[in-house]
């Protein structure tokens, strides 16, 4: 779905409101109309709700029976759904209706964030290069030999270190921290208080047993269409790259330390923290919390189950939990023992008391 084309829908905007008719949502989402084309909605409601100007969703058919209430003035449906009785809202008929959502909600998302020029209280280096259609907010920071790409969108209080570059399309939340050298792709989100490029935690001992800190040279690499959520840090690496891959989503309060490699389109929830080197493979689902040691490789399609901690290597496909983390299956075998410990021990102590008397 392009941009470019939703120029042309003609949106009004008033009060901060998108204002969609039925026909423009159905044009926008290729799905089939039933009812009135020139409802306006405004806004997104659940399908429980009765809030006219509401656009609504059925995606859950346990929810169906909301459908024949609902004040929602626009509702987005499956397009094999077969109501039972009458529907006084408009139907829009599609694929995927959640999937469907997710879209507009995009698209509304991108024009509402539609800004462009440099305000006069930022500071751009006079050796970076902006290209078209740039949004650079106040106080925000641009350093020497800076690139930034086009429809790039910077937010007040923003830090871009010196001889960093970003890609095409992307959005830098305000308060966001970019240190030197940052190579950021195109199409990313970074979301306010992320900082990429602080120094790894990297100190070695001397004769007196003092720390001396072990100087950080390295970078940190992040490819296209990556989202970083708000006060995740993403360290340098030592000597070399630190590397976010394509597709990779990281939530809030994220910890990656230096020479970490994460891979394609793997996403990772709020509170995790992975020590140096570690390497995690392509389309790994990891929950909130988990704890990796360094130096680990995770395989591709692993799945971590929240607050496991991880000593060791996984291979592909493995589904794991507990700290240390087995197999899920295992685990939750193991915890029917778990939680009966204090019991099993009082039966061993009787027998114990049996065979010795």
């Amino acid at each position: 779905m392009q941009y470019d084309n939703l120029l042309s829908l003609q949106l009004e905007q008033t009060n901060e409101d998108m204002k969609f008719t039925a026909r423009e949502i159905a044009e926008l989402l290729g799905g089939v109309l039933e009812g009135n084309p020139d409802v306006v909605v405004s806004r997104v409601i659940k399908i429980d709700e009765d809030d006219k100007g509401g656009l609504s969703f059925l995606a859950n058919p346990k929810y169906e029976s909301y459908i024949y209430s609902t004040g929602a003035d626009v509702v987005l449906v499956d397009k094999d759904f077969k109501p039972e009785k009458e529907i006084k809202s408009t139907l829009i008929r599609v694929e995927e209706p959640y999937l469907a959502l997710a879209s507009l909600l995009e698209v509304y998302n991108k024009l509402k964030h539609d800004k462009k020029g440099i305000s006069s209280l930022a500071y751009v280096d006079e050796t970076a290069k902006l290209g078209k259609n740039v949004y650079v907010g106040e106080y925000a920071h641009i350093g020497k030999d800076v690139v930034v790409g086009d429809d790039v969108k910077i937010y007040p209080n923003t830090y871009i270190g010196d001889y960093s570059s970003i890609g095409n399309a992307c959005i830098i939340y305000a308060g966001a921290r970019l240190y030197h050298d940052t190579i950021i792709g195109s199409e990313c989100t970074l979301h306010s208080g992320v900082i990429i490029g602080g120094d790894g935690f990297g100190f070695a001992p001397d004769e007196k047993g003092e720390y001396v800190k072990v100087a950080q040279t390295g970078n940190v690499v992040i490819e296209d269409k990556v989202e970083i959520g708000a006060n995740t840090t993403i360290d340098r690496a030592t000597i070399g790259s630190t590397i976010i891959r394509k597709g990779v989503k990281l939530d809030n309060l994220i910890q990656v330390a230096h020479n970490v490699e994460i891979g394609e389109n793997t996403v990772i929830a709020a509170q995790t923290g992975i020590s140096g080197s570690t390497k995690i493979g392509r389309n790994c689902m990891i929950g909130g919390q988990v704890g990796f040691a360094g130096h680990i490789k995770i395989g591709d399609n692993v799945k971590i189950q929240a607050q496991s901690g991880i000593a060791s290597d996984v291979k592909d496909g493995e589904v794991i939990m507990g700290t240390p983390a087995i197999n899920l299956r295992h685990f939750m075998k193991s915890y029917i023992h778990f939680k009966n410990l204090g019991d099993i021990i009082r039966r061993i102590e009787e027998l114990e008391k049996k065979a010795g008397g």
